[in-house]
Parts: C-alpha cells; structure tokens; sequence
C-alpha cells in the first residue's frame, strides 16, 4: 500500500473510551456557570416562557424552606403543555419555537439553563385543562452522576404547596429547589431587585394589561426614560425628535431591511437634584446612566452603548436613550441564546454611534449647565450676606412700601429661604436681602418687593438680560464668573433698594415705568 493512503492508528480508541459529543457530566456543572448575569436574569427568562405561551398573569414567589433553603417558584395562565413538548422544554435546545424571531426566544436553552444556572432542581407541572396536571424534572446532582440520561417521562400529579395561588384553567407552574446560586440570601431582597428589573424589562408588557406580581405585590412598569404616563416614576422631558434607521439585515435574515429607533430624554435636574442621594439612586436616578436596548418589546441590555469616544461621568445619570429594534436585526446586534446581552457588530455601530455620542455630549453639556445654575443660586447667599451685613451703613428704609402685582407672590414668599444671619458680633437693625428667580408677567428684567423686613429682588430668566448676561455666569464654573455673578448681584440688590427708598405714591407708577423702558432698551440691545 502506497505510504499515503496508509491508515493511521495512533489516538484511536477502544469500545470503553467515551467519544460523545457531550460529556453530560462536566456539561451539567459547565453549563450552570454560562449565561446568566445573576436571579433576575434567569428569572426573566421563565418570564419570557410565559408570555410567549399567551400568559396575562405571571406570580413570582419565593419561599424559605424548613431546612433555611429558597425555592423559587413562576406561575403562568399561558397555553401550557403536552407531554411531548414539556419533555422538550425540558431539553437543551429542544424547544418548538427554535429560531422562531416572532416571539421572545430563539433558542429553546431558556428553561434548563435559567433554572439550573440558579438550583439543583427545577421541576415543572402544566396542563392545558383543569384538573390534568403533567409534570417532569432536571436534577443536576442525578445528571452528573449519571442516573439521569433523558428527561424522564411525564406523569400524572398535583400541584405542589409552592403554587403562589389558585391555578386557572390553563398554565404552567415552575418550581426551584435547592437553590444554591441566587444572588441573596434573604428573599426579601431578591424580592426588591427582582421587582425593579423585571418592571423595566418587560414595561411595555406591564404597560400593556399584563399582571405580574412577586409574592402577592403587583410590579409596576419602570420606564428608564421617565417619559411613559404609566411608569413608576416619571416626569422626563423627550430631547429632540426620535431617530430613525432602516438597517440592511444580514444575509438569510428573514427580512431585507430592519427599523432601529433611538429616543432620548431629558431628566428634570433642577426639580428632583434636592433629592436625597439614597432616594434619588433607589428610583434608577443616579448611578443609571445608559441605553436601554429594547428587542420586541422586551429590553435585552441596559448599558454604555453606541457611545464612541464618549466616557461616562456623574452628569449622564440626568438623562437616558432608549435604541428599539426589529428581530430581524439579531445578528447585528449580537443577541445571546440568554437574551440579557448584546455585542453590536461593527456594521451596526458605524451607523449608529456618531449620533447617539453626539446626543449624548449635548445633554450632558446641557445637564452640566443646568447644575451649575443650581449651584449658582445657592451661592446667591453670598451676596445675601453682603448686602445685609452693610445694609446699617445707607439711610434706612420706609417701615412700608408698596409691594407690585406679582403673579405667584404668595408662593414666592412662601420659597423664601430663612433670613441670613449677621456675622457674629455685629448687631444690625439693617434691612436683610434674597434674591428668588421667577417669570414676571410684564417685560422688566426684576421686580423687587418687601416682606416684613426683607428686601426681595425678583429676576426674571425669560428677559434677554438673563439669557445673554447672569445665566452664562451662573453655568461656568470659573472664579472669574463667580465674582461678577455676586458683583452683579449687588448691583441688581442696590438697584432694587434705590427704588424701596424712593418709592412712595405716584412716585411708586413712574419708578415702575421707567424699569419697565430700561428692561425694553436692554432687551433691544441684547437681542441684536
């Protein structure tokens, strides 16, 4: 025989040498460590099951055993199974809807994966009519092991005292046991991390007359955005128009072209940054910053997305993006069997990263603006100060002056912050100063009023000369600036004094109008 056809024996193996392509027992244990990013993921997995099924009503429970273990345990009123396909459920990639884009899932790995990636065991009872309950299993320690080669044959039962409620006429009950991979011991805690994810996970679905609840307490969608009527929290304002691509889809997608929509909001900075810390983080406010990526109807991601050069800082938490996709476009954004990540391919983010980073340096250079403002007006205490502490050194002011017509003035009084108090030592029967922001319905550029013995100098952020002159002072973080903002704010304060001190009678009309000529000039003249 010529030396290349020669057959060559070396690293052949005999009748006792296992060659499967699955090492069943290492795969079981490998398998339990792949995927899933934590409870909540896996959890929302069961939950993706359960809607594809047609389900209106999802109960999460999760329970503390005699022996201090946790089962966790997911009710549905969907479809639920035959035989046969809760045998395949049961199976690595044996699910009916493999590849099937219409639905949540893909890839039939949802069920065994999520639940042994959490417990031991996972069994599941369903039935598709009151009272005809079939039921099966995984165990992990009987895979390993080898006592268990297939997923046994489904039997007639009851259900188990796990059941969170009542069954309906149709659905599917899963239920963990020796849970020894759940992100937290007590279930109170798995409880609250898992209402916050599932709620903005599945919103839409929420939003949308779908019930899900976690022992007994209905969640509620969270829109990461603040902008939906229906969110747990809301009150974000929509930055620009949403964005909208058409994608060419990748070769033997089922569909030429795909839609990628991007929307941006804006968070209200000025109304919630008073806010405890604790709160602010607890509502997804701070420490939030990122994309949510949003697959039919279900966020898959919530991450630093699309943001090119952009780094991430403590202002991005004040405002979000949300990118919606077709099933169609899977590939490109890198979908896993899991559903809970995304790796978008170079081809997605050529088309989509200029914009969304641009966006982004926008809105944080706006939110930057927007706290500097804040942090100007608490600085308005300085000049506060100043003027009160020299307030004795002027002749005094009238006991009363005539207070104009403002629109809000009892909220505004209401706003004031308490008088500042006189450096130590210094006992003055002066006049003391604040200095509040509010639109004035006239075209001045301040009022001023007095309340008992505060003068008050009203500016008026709609006037050019806020626009064009205070507001670039207060939003740049400059010593510089700083010091003409308080100089400028003692000149306005020496301004609105002058006009207490001479405002009597008629003189009160004519002071009002010539303020009124000198804000229509300066607002000529800015708005060149």
């Amino acid at each position: 025989m010529q030396r290349g056809l020669q057959l060559v024996e070396d690293g052949s193996s005999d009748a006792s040498t296992d060659v499967s392509i699955v090492a069943v027992e290492r795969f079981i244990h490998a398998t339990r460590d792949s995927g899933y990013k934590g409870t909540s993921s896996a959890v929302a997995e069961l939950v993706d099951n359960a809607l594809q099924a047609g389900a209106t009503r999802v109960h999460i429970a999760i329970a503390r055993q005699s022996d201090d273990s946790l089962t966790l345990s997911v009710l549905d009123n969907g479809t639920g199974m035959n035989a046969t396909t809760l045998r395949q459920a049961l199976r690595f990639g044996g699910s009916s809807r493999f590849d099937d884009r219409e639905g949540l899932g893909r890839y039939g790995m949802g069920l065994p994966n999520s639940s042994l990636s959490q417990a031991r065991r996972v069994d599941v009872f369903t039935w598709k009519e009151r009272g005809r309950i079939l039921t099966s299993y995984l165990d992990v320690d009987e895979i390993a092991s080898g006592a268990m080669t297939h997923v046994p044959a489904p039997r007639r039962a009851h259900l188990p005292p796990a059941c969170p409620e009542p069954p309906e006429a149709t659905g599917t009950l899963v239920v963990w046991s020796r849970c020894d991979r759940l992100d937290h011991h007590r279930a109170s805690t798995i409880a609250r991390k898992l209402s916050n994810f599932i709620g903005r996970v599945f919103r839409d679905y929420l939003w949308d007359d779908v019930t899900i609840l976690i022992d007994g307490e209905p969640v509620r969608g969270v829109d990461p955005l603040f902008l939906h009527r229906k969110s747990l929290l809301r009150g974000g304002e929509i930055f620009g128009e949403p964005m909208t691509y058409t994608v060419e889809a990748p070769a033997g997608a089922p569909a030429p072209t795909g839609t990628v929509t991007v929307t941006f909001s804006e968070l209200p900075v000025e109304k919630w940054h008073d806010r405890a810390n604790k709160e602010k983080q607890s509502l997804g406010v701070t420490k939030s910053a990122g994309v949510s990526i949003v697959r039919a109807g279900r966020e898959i991601d919530y991450g630093w997305f699309f943001m090119g050069d952009k780094r991430k800082e403590n202002y991005d938490d004040w405002w979000r993006c949300e990118v919606r996709f077709e099933p169609v476009l899977d590939e490109l954004f890198g979908i896993t069997h899991t559903k809970q990540q995304v790796r978008p391919r170079e081809q997605l983010l050529e088309i989509l990263s200029d914009d969304i980073s641009s966006t982004a340096k926008q809105l944080n250079a706006r939110v930057r603006r927007a706290h500097l403002r804040i942090k100007a007006r608490a600085q308005f205490s300085e000049s506060e100060k100043v003027a009160s502490a020299r307030d004795h050194l002027l002749p005094p002011l009238p006991k009363k002056t005539l207070a104009p017509t403002l629109s809000g003035l009892e909220k505004l009084i209401a706003k004031l912050p308490p008088p500042p108090k006189q450096p130590a030592g210094q006992a003055s029967a002066g006049a003391t100063y604040s200095i509040v922001e509010s639109e004035i319905a006239d075209a001045a550029f301040f009022h001023s009023f007095r309340h008992q013995n505060r003068l008050v100098l009203v500016l008026n952020p709609a006037h050019p000369f806020y626009k064009k002159v205070y507001r670039p002072l207060c939003e740049h973080d400059h010593e510089l600036a700083r010091a003409l903002r308080g100089q400028l704010e003692l000149i306005l304060l020496a301004a609105a004094r002058a006009e207490a001190l001479a405002s009597k009678g008629r003189n009160h009309r004519e002071i009002a109008k010539q303020r009124l000529a000198w804000s229509n000039a300066i607002a000529s003249f800015l708005s060149g």
